[in-house]
């Protein structure tokens, strides 16, 4: 996956190291080790991860005939892993798109917003659409969702696979509208990340298990339907 960072665990102690770093451009191990209060070891160790998981970038610094150093900044995605959580303006900005009075108005905000999403997600993927199958990249998508707290994983409907998603990875954006907004947020950002609609065909707001995403076939009449 091109998102390092799904293929680590960040642990506390180096979401230590990564707010640390948050006060200045660069920093050395040795000015590290003094801010947290560890080892250079330590520090060694936590940022070896930090820059597998694509946090991090490092410089090396040479000055005079010494042994070369090396100076450690957080790169984009680090600075955003690292920053507060944006759980609560997310909330504030959903409720402010739900209040717009004109509903053509809303729904375009809603299909802007959930375009932007698959699009980031798309971008996660190593599928090439040219050769992965749908499934291919429906595993794909399930892997880098699950990375981001949004637990899925991808089951057989007969022989179709299903985008199975069991706990509600926006439970209080949910409630908040009575007019299944989300649902369809849902189902446009999942279609617009595998390259290919899906609809929403199981829904845990009508009593169902799970909210299930089943690829859309084009029917002879030229109609869309559900596979599942």
């Amino acid at each position: 996956m091109n998102s390092k960072s799904s293929t680590y665990e960040l642990r506390s102690v180096d979401r230590e190291l990564l707010t640390a770093m948050r006060d200045g451009e660069s920093f050395a191990v040795g000015e590290l080790t003094e801010v947290l209060g560890v080892t250079a070891t330590a520090v060694r160790q936590r940022t070896e991860r930090l820059l597998k998981m694509g946090l991090i970038d490092r410089e090396k610094v040479v000055a005079g005939r010494g042994r070369p150093t090396f100076r450690y900044r957080l790169t984009v995605t680090g600075h955003r892993d690292a920053g507060a959580n944006p759980a609560d303006l997310a909330d504030a900005m959903w409720r402010e798109i739900l209040a717009v009075d004109d509903k053509a108005i809303r729904n375009q905000l809603v299909s802007a917003v959930a375009t932007r999403l698959g699009q980031q997600f798309a971008t996660q993927l190593e599928a090439d659409q040219t050769k992965d199958s749908f499934e291919d990249r429906m595993h794909q998508l399930s892997e880098v969702m699950t990375a981001r707290q949004m637990l899925t994983e991808v089951i057989h409907v007969g022989e179709l696979p299903v985008l199975d998603i069991c706990v509600c990875p926006f439970p209080t954006l949910t409630e908040v509208s009575d007019d299944r907004a989300m649902c369809r947020l849902e189902e446009q950002m999942i279609s617009e990340a595998l390259g290919q609609p899906v609809h929403l065909s199981s829904c845990r707001l009508d009593g169902d298990e799970c909210c299930q995403f089943t690829a859309v076939t084009v029917t002879t009449e030229g109609t869309a339907s559900g596979s599942a």
